[in-house]
């Protein structure tokens, strides 16, 4: 219960690696707000969790400041933000993208989390403490055929997330960028670019990070002393070879 008393936001958090963090952060004795664009799905998880939700979407700046305001009118202070919200939108060729993709793309994967870092700054230099996760992904790091538009929005949340940290440093603001690659979730599945993703396969799958061991990633790096902060966090499952450019 290292994290009782601590208010968290996760987004996109009705299904997937949000699920999973929202259900550690609860197990840790953090109070925790879910969103997501879907009700339905989004108020069945919460009532499986034993969390609060808000429906929103993170592109919305308007959404984003009925989510604040309801946090703070509840709860009155803000510990966590875990802007997990993605999406991979069209991995293909960047000449076989439409403006809308890339738009969409770099509006979910960027923007979105910019959005929410901007509310909750305030509050937490106010309080003097909080920690802000941005889950990335393995592809801020590496290059693969397809994925120009998303890589560049999670490297960009990644270098966004470098220069909040010097801004809210000195107010006992932590700011932390996550990288996690393969994963137990339905981020391919959903994607028809992707149907012949190496985690579509069973017995690969199996040997992938799980939801709930991202959660316990995130948990640990809330709970880490005042003065330290874990800037940058990689997590590869072993079976993953990574040899591109």
């Amino acid at each position: 219960m290292e994290l009782k008393g601590k208010v968290a936001i996760v987004t996109g958090a009705s299904r997937g690696y949000g699920e999973g963090i929202a259900k550690v952060l609860h197990s840790r004795g953090a109070e925790v707000w879910i969103t997501g664009r879907k009700r339905y799905d989004l108020n069945t998880a919460a009532e499986r969790l034993g969390v609060k939700a808000v429906v929103a979407d993170v592109v919305s700046g308007e959404d984003w400041d009925h989510l604040i305001a309801r946090v703070m009118e509840e709860s009155g202070r803000i510990d966590i933000l875990v802007n997990n919200a993605g999406a991979a939108i069209s991995i293909k060729p960047l000449e076989e993208q439409t403006d809308t993709d890339i738009e969409q793309s770099i509006a979910v994967n960027l923007t979105g989390s910019l959005l929410g870092c901007r509310r909750v700054v305030p509050i937490m230099k106010k309080q003097r403490s909080g920690t802000i996760i941005n889950i990335s992904s393995i592809c801020q790091k590496y290059a693969w055929p397809g994925w120009s538009v998303y890589s560049a929005a999670k490297a960009g949340l990644a270098k966004a997330s470098q220069s909040l940290y010097l801004e809210v440093r000195e107010h006992g603001v932590r700011v932390t960028t996550l990288l996690p690659s393969w994963g137990v979730t339905d981020f391919a599945g959903t994607t028809p670019d992707l149907d012949g993703a190496p985690t579509n396969d069973p017995e690969i799958r199996e040997k992938c990070t799980k939801p709930e061991e991202l959660g316990d990633v995130v948990a640990h790096i809330c709970s880490l002393p005042k003065h330290l902060v874990a800037l940058d966090y990689t997590l590869v499952p072993t079976i993953q070879e990574i040899m591109p450019l």
